[in-house]
């Protein structure tokens, strides 16, 4: 093997993080039933892998145990306009910044400059929206109504890319967790979808606690790393809270002796920001953390998440918990068992791969 080829297979390097997923796997619409997903689990220390539902769920948690669930609601953050040349184009609402203003990616034959007017809407609804400036990959842009009265009259669901479809009405449901609460997201908490009021009063039911926090996933979750080298991939900022509630909750955990359980990537995130000094406190403001092999974790004990695209921040930090070899040889084993994936696909339940954690004190 050449030097060359050798630093290619480098595990930072992002050919590592890629694999192969037929078409007709990728789950363009929901499940008949929320809790009628499959759901895989991976022991990150032996790479076993088992063949489960989720309804099988209630079992394979404990009384002493925490579920942590994102409870943020996804907005209707897809709007249609005009620049005042004629010419269409489309916004994807980032985030709200305040109540007329927001961060927004345009797709257009020409980005607008700053000082430039969109309108959305037709007649007497007619909306303006003025581009400030541009901030990396966004524009920022001031609404001459309130935005989330604007998402409200004129917005659509924005679903990923990959689903290849525009929003339907099966989506202003099922693009949205039963127990969404604080509006704000772009993309739904895919792995809180799978559960519906009744399974949740089951884990009740048998001890299990919750505790929620938010996190408003933003339209990078879609965006795929581009760079060779990982570890130089920037996340987008997203805004979380992490209430006293939650640190609380994950203490008596701990002194129970139980596991926290993150339902979700955007849970995992939310706390590890939430623990970046080394201890739990309670967090409100943006986030950049990005996770991939070798970041060690200090609050999650184990992980339900969907499936992930080769390639995305969502896969690295999947790979860094339970381990890059034995992830991707779970992904394989999905593949050959015909599992649906991403979005609207089945779930993972994962344990962590040895040194993955770093206690808290």
């Amino acid at each position: 093997m050449t030097e060359q080829n050798a630093e290619q297979k480098a595990w930072w390097d992002i050919s590592r993080f890629h694999y192969h997923l037929p078409e007709e796997l990728i789950a363009r619409y929901p499940a008949s039933e929320r809790r009628s997903s499959r759901l895989l689990m991976l022991n990150g220390a032996s790479g076993r892998v088992v063949d489960r539902r989720f309804t099988d769920l209630p079992g394979l948690v404990s009384s002493k145990d925490l579920l942590v669930l994102n409870d943020t609601r996804v907005i209707r953050a897809r709007l249609y306009g005009r620049k005042s040349s004629g010419g269409r184009c489309e916004l994807l609402i980032e985030r709200i910044l305040d109540s007329t203003r927001a961060a927004a990616q345009i797709k257009a034959s020409r980005a607008p400059k700053p000082g430039h007017r969109l309108s959305i809407g037709e007649g007497s609804q007619r909306v303006t929206a003025m581009v400030e400036r541009r901030e990396e990959d966004f524009f920022i842009l001031s609404f001459s109504l309130p935005v989330a009265e604007v998402l409200r009259s004129e917005g659509q669901v924005a679903l990923p890319p990959y689903l290849r479809r525009g929003s339907e009405s099966v989506d202003e449901q099922r693009y949205q967790t039963v127990y969404a609460r604080r509006s704000g997201a772009v993309a739904a908490p895919t792995a809180g979808l799978h559960f519906d009021r009744a399974l949740i009063a089951q884990l009740r039911a048998s001890g299990v606690d919750t505790a929620r926090l938010t996190l408003h996933v933003g339209a990078g979750t879609f965006q795929p790393v581009r760079k060779t080298d990982v570890r130089c991939h920037r996340m987008h900022p997203e805004w979380l809270e992490v209430p006293p509630s939650v640190c609380a909750q994950v203490a008596k955990t701990r002194s129970s002796g139980g596991r926290v359980i993150a339902v979700g990537t955007t849970v995992v995130r939310a706390l590890e920001t939430a623990a970046s000094s080394g201890r739990l406190k309670p967090y409100t403001g943006e986030t950049r953390l990005f996770i991939y092999p070798g970041y060690r974790f200090r609050v999650v004990d184990a992980l339900l998440t969907n499936f992930h695209l080769p390639g995305s921040s969502l896969l690295m930090l999947v790979c860094a918990f339970a381990g890059t070899d034995h992830t991707l040889s779970a992904y394989t084993h999905a593949i050959e068992h015909r599992y649906r994936f991403y979005s609207y696909g089945d779930a993972m339940l994962v344990s962590p791969q040895p040194g993955a954690r770093a206690e808290l004190p």
